[in-house]
């Protein structure tokens, strides 16, 4: 079965076409700009296939910008699939499920309706999410599509958990509750992780995707009990551009002092905050390193901050699952910020949490970098949305 994955953003479409009865992916592209100039890459993953890069296309819509990936994927010359009949079905990212959602389903009538429901809640990703179903099901008729949604991983959260201290009709009446979001990398790397522990009967596993955008999650024997994200992705930990958790008083005092309305306090805090925020160089980790090596003392202060923040956060879920087996780092930042893990590590030794510098430094996409007694063992697992994404459409596809 081959299974292609879609992640469509406003103007972006991100895709991956896997072979899943070996997980092997074999092309991977994104298109850009839809709606303005149309720009179209695409990476066949086959020997002596070429590739596409950042050409040209019109892609006036989602639809245009998926003919052109299936076009692609069927050229006669760099195609890697013979004709539009080897593509089994389609997996797609949604962002936002709300309550409805406890994990992936057939793209239908009613998963539809609900996911346009979620808009209010997912009001950036939701409708691109659902502009990619209405594309593949004008270009791709009759195919299977299952959607996958960022927040199913963490409705497992028991109420205390998941729900604000604020008045509780807000919750029955409006869904304002802990949502929590990156769910399909977690649920990839906490059951990676379980597997490379040697699947224990109990298992408590904290997973740390730091990335330009961070959350963690307390997973116990395999479910997710916290996660630091709430009703959207804007709370956590300090991330690129988002501030993270800030008292709500904040709001209130700038918005009265500088006569900003909402939607300008809300790109504040989502476009100008974080770790750019606060040093006034970059939202990127790499620029912050250089900076801070050459003395950039704001520079330094972002990333201590934000270290600093995932480093509680550990503490406080290893408190709340009454223990720790295993941490896992992944996404951008988690996966190659070698110095951030160790920075992060510091402090955690009454956990029982030993980091080994040398194996630290080293980089692969799974391997464990905690020293062979540390009684919490530290991994570096590669996330794999895609691959997540894939297996559910499968098992849903095939149980048609």
């Amino acid at each position: 079965m081959k299974i292609l994955v879609i992640n469509a953003g406003s103007s972006s479409l991100k895709y991956q076409l896997i072979d899943m009865e070996n997980e092997t992916l074999l092309a991977k592209g994104l298109c850009e700009r839809i709606g303005l100039d149309g720009k179209f890459t695409y990476k066949p993953l086959v020997e002596g296939k070429s590739k596409i890069d950042a050409v040209d296309v019109a892609m006036p819509t989602h639809a245009e910008a998926i003919q052109a990936v299936l076009n692609a994927l069927i050229d006669p010359a760099n195609g890697v699939v013979a004709s539009m009949d080897e593509i089994d079905a389609v997996g797609h990212r949604v962002l936002h499920g709300g309550k409805a959602f406890t994990k992936s389903c057939l793209v239908d009538d009613a998963c539809i309706a609900a996911i346009k429901k979620c808009i209010p809640l997912g009001p950036l990703h939701n409708p691109a999410n659902l502009m990619g179903i209405d594309a593949c099901t004008k270009c791709m008729p009759g195919k299977p599509q299952v959607a996958v949604f960022d927040t199913a991983f963490h409705m497992t959260m028991p109420p205390k958990a998941y729900t604000y201290a604020i008045p509780y009709e807000y919750y029955e009446n409006d869904d304002v509750r802990r949502y929590g979001f990156h769910g399909t990398s977690h649920r990839y790397v906490s059951a990676r992780c379980v597997e490379l522990l040697g699947n224990p009967e109990h298992s408590k596993v904290i997973c740390c995707h730091l990335g330009n955008g961070s959350s963690l999650s307390a997973c116990v024997d395999g479910q997710c009990v916290d996660t630091t994200m709430g009703l959207g992705p804007l709370a956590g930990v300090p991330m690129g551009t988002r501030c993270g958790d800030i008292d709500g008083t904040i709001i209130e005092y700038l918005m009265g002092k500088h006569g900003y309305d909402i939607k300008e306090m809300m790109n504040i805090l989502n476009k100008k905050s974080g770790v750019l925020g606060i040093s006034g160089v970059s939202s990127d980790f790499r620029d912050l390193e250089a900076a801070a090596s050459q003395g950039n003392e704001r520079a330094q202060l972002a990333l201590d901050k934000f270290n600093y923040e995932v480093r509680k956060d550990i503490g406080a879920y290893a408190a709340a699952m009454g223990g720790c087996d295993a941490i896992v780092f992944t996404a951008g930042v988690g996966e190659n910020g070698a110095d951030t893990r160790a920075h992060i590590c510091e402090g955690l030794e009454y956990m029982g949490v030993k980091l080994d510098p040398a194996k630290n430094a080293q980089r692969a996409d799974e391997h464990i970098i905690s020293t062979d007694d540390s009684k919490v063992k530290v991994f570096v697992i590669a996330t794999n949305e895609e691959l997540m994404i894939a297996r559910d459409t499968k098992a849903i596809a095939e149980a048609l």
